[in-house]
C-alpha cells in the first residue's frame, strides 16, 4: 500500500503541474463563466430584470371503478390504452373515437380506481391511460414519458372533433353558436409521468455520456503515452526492480482517474456556482433547470459508472502502452480499444436519439463491462430499471475492473522488458504464465 500511495501521489502531482492540464481547466471554467453571466449582462444593458415564472398548477385528478371495454380481435395484441370516463352513456363513443385515432393501441374502457390504473401502467399491463373529467379535460398517465410521445396532441384533436360533432348533432344551434363550435374548443390537459421523463433527463444524460467519452479517450491515451515514454527512456526498467508492477499500474491509473475527476469537478462545480449566481436572469426553458437540478440519486449513479468505466479502459490503455516499443506505435496499438469503446458509445447514442433505451441491444450492453457504464446509466436516467439489474451490472463492472487491472499489471511487468518490434499476443501470454 505504501508503494501504491507514493506512486499515486507522484503521478497525480505531475498532472497538477502539467501546464496543458491546468490551462485547459482554467479555459473551460472561464468559458462557462462567460456563458453563465451573459444573461445578467444583457439584463443590465436592457434594465429589464426577468421575472421568475410561476410553476404550473396541477390538479391531480381522481377516478375510481373497475372494468374492461370490448377488445377488438385485430388489436388484442396491441399495447393497451385505458380510458376512464365518468359518463357511462358517452364512454363507449369516446372509446370508439380514440380507437379510430390511435390505430396502434388497443383502447379499453376501465372503471379501475386511479391507483389501480397507475399500478397497471407501472407493471406494464397497460402502456398509458386517459382519465377524463369531461370532453375538454383529462389527465394523461404514462410510465416513462418518451421524447416522441405525441399521444396528448392526438387526444386533443380527437376530443375536439368529438366535441364538435356531439354539439352539432344536438341541433337547434344559431349561426353564432355553430361558428363558435366549428372554431374549436380549447382542450386543457395534464401529463403525469409515473416513471422517467426522457425529455427532462435527456440533457444531463447526454452530457455525462459525452464527458465519459472525452475523458476516457483523452486520459486513457495519456496513460498509454506516459507508460510508453517511460519504457522508451529505459526509466521503467529501474522502476520495475524497485516497485511492485501491480502498485505501479494501479497507481498510474488511479492518478489519471483522480486527475480527470478533479478537472470535471472544477468545471462542473464552477458551472453550478455560476448558474446559481445568475439563476434569476435565466429563461426558464427547461434545459438549464434539468441539467443543474439533477436528482441526487442520478448524481451518485453517474459517479459510480463514471469512475468504474474510466478505470476499466485506463487499465487497458496502460497495458497497451507497456507493450509499445515506440511512441509512434501508441495510436495503432490503442485502435482496437478505441473502436470497442466507440461501438458502445454509438449504440447508446442511437438508443438515446430514438428514445428506445430498453431494447434488447441496450439491455445486453448494460451487463457487458466495456459498455455498461454508458448503457446502464442511460437506462437508469431515461427509463425504469429494477434495482437488481443495477446491482448485477455494478458487481460485474467492479469484478471486471479488478480483473482487468491485475491482468494489465502482469502485461505491464512483461511488456516493459520487450523492445524492438511490438510483441505479439502469444509472446505476452507466454510471459504472463511464466511469471
Amino acid at each position: 500500500m505504501k508503494q501504491l500511495a507514493k506512486i499515486l501521489k507522484f503521478e497525480f502531482k505531475n498532472y497538477l503541474q502539467n501546464k496543458i492540464f491546468v490551462g485547459v481547466t482554467v479555459f473551460l471554467v472561464v468559458v462557462i463563466a462567460v456563458a453563465m453571466f451573459i444573461p445578467r449582462a444583457i439584463n443590465v444593458f436592457e434594465n429589464d430584470v426577468p421575472s421568475i415564472p410561476e410553476p404550473p398548477i396541477t390538479d391531480g385528478e381522481q377516478g375510481e371503478g373497475d372494468g374492461d371495454g370490448d377488445v377488438s380481435d385485430l388489436k388484442k395484441d396491441f399495447p393497451k390504452m385505458l380510458i376512464k370516463y365518468g359518463s357511462a352513456e358517452a364512454a363507449e363513443a369516446v372509446r370508439e373515437t380514440f380507437s379510430a385515432y390511435f390505430g396502434a393501441y388497443n383502447v379499453i374502457l376501465t372503471d379501475d380506481s386511479l391507483d389501480g390504473i397507475k399500478e397497471k401502467i407501472v407493471s406494464g399491463e397497460a402502456e398509458c391511460a386517459f382519465v377524463m373529467d369531461g370532453l375538454t379535460s383529462y389527465t394523461y398517465y404514462v410510465n416513462n414519458l418518451s421524447m416522441y410521445d405525441m399521444n396528448t396532441s392526438v387526444a386533443n384533436e380527437a376530443l375536439r372533433n368529438f366535441y364538435q360533432m356531439s354539439a352539432m348533432m344536438e341541433g337547434g344551434l344559431t349561426a353564432e353558436q355553430a361558428s363558435a363550435i366549428l372554431a374549436g374548443q380549447i382542450i386543457t390537459s395534464q401529463t403525469e409521468s409515473l416513471g422517467k421523463d426522457q425529455m427532462q433527463n435527456f440533457f444531463y444524460t447526454y452530457i455525462m455520456i459525452f464527458a465519459l467519452y472525452m475523458v476516457i479517450l483523452l486520459y486513457g491515451q495519456m496513460v498509454a503515452t506516459n507508460v510508453a515514454t517511460e519504457k522508451s527512456s529505459r526509466a521503467m526498467e529501474l522502476l520495475i526492480t524497485s516497485a511492485n508492477p501491480v502498485s505501479m499500474m494501479f497507481g498510474k491509473v488511479l492518478a489519471s482517474c483522480l486527475a480527470g475527476l478533479t478537472q470535471l469537478i472544477a468545471v462542473f462545480g464552477s458551472a453550478i456556482i455560476f448558474y446559481k449566481l445568475n439563476e434569476r436572469y435565466m429563461d426558464d426553458g427547461g434545459i438549464m433547470s434539468s441539467i443543474f437540478n439533477m436528482p441526487v440519486e442520478l448524481v451518485v449513479y453517474m459517479l459510480i459508472f463514471f469512475v468504474l468505466g474510466f478505470l476499466i479502459y485506463a487499465f487497458m490503455f496502460g497495458a497497451i502502452g507497456s507493450t509499445a516499443s515506440k511512441l509512434e506505435d501508441i495510436n495503432t496499438s490503442c485502435m482496437p480499444v478505441i473502436l470497442l469503446f466507440v461501438a458502445g458509445f454509438m449504440v447508446v447514442m442511437i438508443g438515446m436519439s430514438t428514445g428506445e433505451v430498453d431494447t434488447a441491444m441496450m439491455k445486453v450492453c448494460s451487463y457487458v463491462p466495456f459498455t455498461s457504464p454508458m448503457a446502464m446509466f442511460t437506462r437508469i436516467a431515461m427509463s425504469t430499471v429494477p434495482i437488481y439489474e443495477i446491482v448485477i451490472s455494478v458487481a460485474l463492472l467492479i469484478g471486471s475492473v479488478i480483473g482487468v487491472g491485475v491482468l494489465a499489471a502482469k502485461i505491464y511487468r512483461v511488456g516493459v522488458l520487450m523492445y524492438g518490434t511490438p510483441p505479439k499476443l502469444g509472446a505476452i501470454l507466454k510471459g504472463i504464465f511464466k511469471g
